[in-house]
Formats: C-alpha cells, structure tokens, sequence
C-alpha cells in the first residue's frame, strides 16, 4: 500500500512540474500518438515510472509506422532516426553540440558525393511563373511564381562554379577557428515551394541561396548582422540574425504535427 501511495504521489509530482513548463501530460499514459509521447520523454524526470510504460510504447509505434508506411513517406527517414535514438538512450533529446555535430557530418559526406562526381547530386522540380502559391476560392484567383525564372538561374550553375563553391563549403565545415571572417548558413526547405533565401548585411553585402522543395543548401556568408527573407509558398518570411558562427535555418512546414 505504501509502495502505491510512493507511486501516485511520484506521478503526481512530475505531472505538476510538466504542467508548470506549459505541457499537460496528465493523460500520457493513456497516449498513443508518437509525437506527444515523444515530447513526454525529452521533457519528464529521469525517475518518471511513466518512461518505463512510455519509451517501448512509442518504439513499437514508430516500428509500426515504418512498416506500414508509403515508400514516398518523408517521415520513414525522422521515426527511423528517433528509432535508433531510443534504443541508445532514455529519448530523443540531444544537445545543441550534438545536433550541430550530425548536421556537419552530413553536410561533409554530401559535398564530398558531390565534389568526387563533379556536378550537384540535388534533384528538384525546376519552377515555372504558373506555379501557384496561394488561391482565393471566394475570388477565384492565385498568386504567381515571381521568383521562377532567378530561381532556375540560381540553381543552373556550371561545374567550375559548383566545384569552387563546394570546396569553399567544405573548407568551411572543417574550419574550426573562432577568428575565422566567415562561416557556413545551413538552410532547410521543408515546404512544397522552390525558395530563394536573401540575406543582406550592412551596406552592399547580400547573399542569396535557392534552395529546392523538401531539401537543403549551404552558404558561406562574411560574419555579421543580416536580415534573413524569403517568399515561402506566397508567405513572407522575414527575421534578423547574427551571424558569428554556423547555423542552420528550417523554413516551411514540420514533417512532425
């Protein structure tokens, strides 16, 4: 009797503190959706015992999924990788230095792909000025694709260029000096829609980088202030950084609800 009083005061406990962070999982338990279990784990107690009913809940439904799903699914690749995350650790929660570190090694393995094949390995749908980004219903109306043909351009560069630009890609990755002038922008399409990223600095330093539909491009960029914008699918996207080492932007819908 004690050891079930233990147990409801420890649930009791840490389902206040999850309250407090903003995230009721008073009702986990009861859960089977995969990304909410998946944020209980990354943000519970390492004590919780709901971990002990939660964590082999969710790797079987992530399993599940894997073998169910499309072929075409583009979450297969993410549930595989918290997969293989679980089955090493209490969750899928890692550190900044941890997610900077896998992102750099695959950056590195895709350049160096593309730099001992000469030519870009990416695939894309090229954009057209009939592209559509939003509809009206009511008024019967689209907006066109104002960027296709800078786009088209942008990403039609020839092999000296595309050489020159993935061996300064790849010096940066493994440049590791705080003193460094410049560092590498890592962007993310996670969107239906071609994009162009512009990035201006102060006075006449600008920057932009197409980036294709559901993939990711990579720039080195002079250290400094900048403001980041782009049309992504019709919607403005506008936001200022710093820049004083490498960083990665995602733009666009989540793959995770």
């Amino acid at each position: 009797m004690k050891k079930l009083l233990l147990l409801f005061v420890s649930v009791l406990c840490f389902s206040v503190s999850a309250q407090k962070k903003g995230k009721d999982y008073s009702n986990i338990i009861k859960s089977k959706n995969i990304y909410e279990i998946n944020a209980f784990l990354r943000d519970a107690h390492p004590d919780d015992p709901r971990r002990s009913v939660l964590k082999p809940r969710v790797m079987e439904l992530m399993t599940t999924y894997i073998k169910d799903a499309h072929p075409a699914d583009q979450k297969v690749k993410d549930m595989q990788e918290m997969l293989a995350l679980l089955k090493r650790r209490p969750s899928t929660k890692i550190s900044f230095d941890e997610m900077n570190a896998i992102i750099k090694q695959k950056q590195i393995a895709k350049y160096k792909a593309e730099l001992a094949a000469k030519k870009s390995n990416v695939v894309y749908t090229p954009s057209i000025a009939q592209n559509t980004f939003v509809v009206n219903a009511a008024a019967n109306t689209a907006i066109p694709n104002v960027e296709a043909e800078e786009f088209n351009m942008l990403m039609a560069v020839n092999p000296v260029e595309h050489q020159n630009k993935t061996v300064k890609i790849l010096n940066s990755l493994f440049d590791n000096d705080p003193n460094s002038k410049e560092s590498i922008v890592l962007i993310q399409n996670k969107s239906d829609c071609n994009i162009i990223v512009r990035m201006e600095g102060v006075g006449t330093t600008k920057y932009r980088l197409a980036v294709p539909a559901h993939d990711e491009s990579s720039i080195v960029i002079d250290k400094g202030q900048y403001l980041f914008t782009s049309l992504v699918c019709g919607a403005q996207y506008a936001s200022q950084k710093t820049i004083e080492k490498a960083i990665m932007v995602a733009l666009g819908s989540s793959a995770a609800p």
